[in-house]
Parts: C-alpha cells; structure tokens; sequence
C-alpha cells in the first residue's frame, strides 16, 4: 500500500460526489417522466428496478472485471456514461429508449464504484478508513445533491432543460482523463503483482459474508428510515411535510459527518470494535424516534444517521483486506450487491405497511440494528492478519 495522499484522494471523491449526483436525482425526476409519457407506477417502479439492477447488483460482476487487469479507464467511462445517460432522459417520447438511457446511466454508476473504491485504497497509506472515507463522503453529498440540483432546474427552467445535468460529468471525466497518469501507477503495479487469491482461508470468505449481512442490515435500516419517516410524519401523523422533509436531510447530512468524523476512531480503536459500538449505540438510540417529539427528532435521526453511516467506509475496508488481491470484487460486494440487496428489503417493509400500518412498518426497523450487532458479535477479523493477507 502506498502513502496517504490526499490530493488523489478528493479527486476521486469529487468524481464519485458527481457520479450519485446522477444516482441520487432519478427518483426526483420520475414524477415528471411519469407525467410526460403517462406511466404507470408500476411503469415507474420498473425505471427504478432496472436503475438499481444496473447501478448496484450489477457492480461485483464490475469489479471482477476490473480485478482482472489494470481498469482505470472505467472510472472516466463510468462518470461520462451516469452523466448522459441520466441527462437525456427528458428528451425521449419513448418508454423504451427511456430505459436504456437508465441502464446507461446505471452502467456508468456501476463501473466508477469498484474502480473508484480500488482505486482509492492505493491512496490511503496506513489510515485506511479516513482514507477511505474521503473518498466515500463524496458519494454521500452527491446523492444529497442530485435531488436538489435536478428539482431546481426543472423548476426553474422547465424539464426539457434536465441536459443541462451533464456539466458536472463532462468537467470530472476531463480532469480524471488529465490525472490519469499518477491515478494509474498504483493499479497498474498492483495488477501486475495480482495472484490467485488462493492463498485466503476459507475463514476470509466467512467472514466476507457475516459483513456482507451485517451491511444489508445497515442498509435495511437507512433506507426503511429514508422512505418511512416521510409516509409516518405526513400521512400518519398528518404533520408539515417541510419538517419530514427536513428530517430526512438532518438524516442523510449527519450521516455525510460520520463518515468523515468516524474513521479516525475506527483506524485508531480497530475496525471490528467501531463497527460492534456503531451498531449497539443504534440499536439503543433508533427507539428514541418514538419517544421524543419536536426538534429534539432532529437530534435523535441526526445521531442515527451519524452512527449507522459512519460504518461505511470501515466495512469496505474490511472487505478488502480480506481479499486484497480482488478488491475490485470486495468493494462491488459491500458497495453494491449488499447496499442494493439491503434496498430491496424496503419492498418487505411495505407489505409490512400495506397490511398492518406505516407505523408497524417503521417499528419493525427496530430490530435491524440488534441483527446487525449480533452478526457483529460473531464476525472473524483479525486487524493484523487481514493487513497481511
């Protein structure tokens, strides 16, 4: 592994702020396709399916990919492709062509994450997880972003304007085109290292699975609060839908904060240890949502938010180092497969509401965190051994 270097590190970081720009803006502009094209909310719902199949699922198969040589250029590709793919997507009059510019733009999100998180772990030197958070914390304020941006120009200067979206996309892929040189030389040296990974017990690959679970479990969480906190607020509780909306801001900022504020514990107290106390102090504090009223939910979800996401960075980092030759694969797992699986359980939770109540549904996250500590618990990893793996 290489020195820490922070200048490479925020490049990437603000190359992948740009890329869930993207990621984070689809949802935003589905009311306004829906309305051009007079879809159904099923017709919707599968805009969204495939957006989440291409940019999520679909990045281990990426990251094996890239694992097999050298693959840098994915990260310009994948920032030119999320860019126009989303950017363009005003301008069809057909349903299908509408699809294939979301799989475009999914493909891209996809391709830019393995290769991104690979890329960035060259970068970090011996603090890995703030190393990693840097590079993280840019996909945490493009997801913020991408909603605002996108609403505002289609509020401002009408949904034919949505290209307009594609600036951010054409400016990063230049300046990674330009840094490309000092970005490569790492990966390519690790590349033509790489050997069969072999060598890695059958205990890593326990292990792999255990974070894996224990992500999906974080995940399940953010998002089931992520879509819940607004039904429960608004049409439960019959509450202002500016403060819903707020809350899930504080939510999605605090979480921005911990990763970045997180990761100097996690490289100082261990990553096995910060992740078992981030999950038991959400486990203990997620019921006082129900507890509190008024400003003090700021407070409450705006710790949630601080806790649950400042694990992120830590568990791609543990992945990797349980497979450092197939980091590419490692990142597309926990970035990926697990965060998308994780997203899929949302679907569960509205079976949950359809049948009992939107606050059963919301109750039930409860138990997440809990499963995800106890996993944590039982979780195999040596900070030492997996460093030499």
């Amino acid at each position: 592994m290489g020195k820490f270097n922070l200048k490479v590190l925020v490049i990437l970081s603000l190359g992948h702020l740009v890329v869930d720009i993207y990621q984070g803006a689809l949802p935003a502009t589905l009311p306004f396709l829906k309305e051009k094209l007079s879809l159904t909310y099923t017709m919707t719902g599968l805009i969204m399916m495939v957006a989440n199949f291409t940019s999520s699922l679909l990045q281990p198969l990426l990251g094996f990919y890239s694992d097999k040589k050298a693959r840098a250029i994915l990260l310009p590709i994948g920032l030119f492709c999320a860019g126009i793919g989303f950017s363009l997507l005003s301008i069809p009059t057909s349903y299908v062509l509408i699809l294939m510019l979301v799989t475009i733009s999914g493909l891209g999100i996809a391709s830019y994450h393995p290769e991104g998180y690979k890329t960035a772990h060259f970068f970090t030197g011996e603090k890995s997880v703030t190393g990693m958070s840097i590079f993280s914390v840019g996909g945490n304020f493009g997801f913020a972003l991408g909603p605002i941006m996108s609403i505002y120009i289609v509020q401002y200067l009408g949904f034919a304007s949505l290209p307009i979206i594609v600036i951010p996309s054409l400016i990063f892929t230049t300046i990674i085109i330009y840094y490309r040189k000092i970005i490569e030389i790492p990966v390519m040296e690790h590349a033509a290292k790489r050997v069969s990974d072999a060598d890695v017990p059958i205990t890593a690959y326990i292990s792999l699975f255990v974070i894996i679970a224990i992500v999906i479990m974080r995940t399940w969480t953010q998002m089931g609060l992520l879509t819940y906190i607004p039904f429960y607020y608004i049409n439960y509780l019959k509450g202002d839908p500016l403060f819903a909306g707020k809350l899930v801001f504080i939510y999605l900022l605090s979480g921005a904060v911990g990763t970045l504020f997180g990761s100097p514990f996690a490289d100082r107290w261990g990553h096995k240890f910060f992740l078992r106390l981030s999950m038991l102090l959400a486990t203990l504090t997620l019921p006082l949502m129900f507890i509190v009223k008024g400003y003090l939910l700021f407070f409450v979800l705006g710790l949630q938010g601080f806790l649950l996401i400042s694990t992120f960075s830590v568990t791609v980092v543990m992945a990797q180092r349980l497979l450092p030759k197939n980091l590419g694969i490692a990142s597309g797992l926990m970035v990926g497969f697990a965060i998308g699986t994780g997203g899929i359980g949302v679907t569960l939770l509205g079976v949950i509401a359809d049948n009992f109540s939107v606050p059963a549904a919301l109750k039930s996250i409860l138990v997440l965190p809990l499963i995800g500590f106890i996993l944590s618990l039982i979780l195999r990893y040596e900070e030492k051994k997996a460093c030499n793996l």
